[in-house]
């Protein structure tokens, strides 16, 4: 018998939508996630992360309740595609958010990790992030810098 699981990685995460049918339609065509399922019956959705039964995000609508959360959820993507990420979302006319919440051209790498990223809202608000690892030493002494910043750092 085993005295501890270890667990591999997250497998899903659910946020609260004011209206699920544009909430599907952003996840699906500026995200890129998959739709896996609809439920209509119980006003949900299920989209797969990183290819279907990989990873799931949920969705879940609050109908007319006048209340709701603001969350955060972070994608993994190869670096690559985080440095294409910013123009990439401005092209669909989202704005690419720094580590501080301040419009940006560039990601922020946040040095203890270390890992580069770029943030942005959902339509409800909710605060997403495209995340790359770095295969940098850690830094917890630069904190979070733009990724231009980070590049000049390494590099000396």
């Amino acid at each position: 018998m085993i005295d501890r699981i270890s667990v591999r990685g997250l497998f899903e995460t659910h946020l609260t939508v004011s209206d699920l049918k544009r909430s599907v339609g952003f996840y699906r065509d500026v995200v890129r996630l998959p739709v896996a399922l609809e439920v209509p019956e119980r006003n949900a959705a299920f989209l797969w992360v990183g290819g279907p039964g990989r990873s799931m995000l949920g969705l879940w609508s609050l109908g007319s309740a006048p209340l709701g959360l603001v969350l955060h959820v972070a994608f993994e993507v190869g670096l690559d595609h985080l440095l294409e990420a910013g123009g990439a979302l401005r092209a669909q006319g989202i704005t690419p958010l720094s580590f501080f919440g301040e419009p940006t051209d560039e990601p922020s790498v946040i040095g203890w990790m270390p890992a580069a990223a770029v943030y942005f809202r959902d339509p409800d608000g909710h605060q997403l992030e495209y995340l790359a690892m770095l295969d940098e030493q850690p830094r917890p002494d630069v904190g979070v810098v733009t990724w231009s910043e980070w590049a000049a750092r390494v590099g000396s």
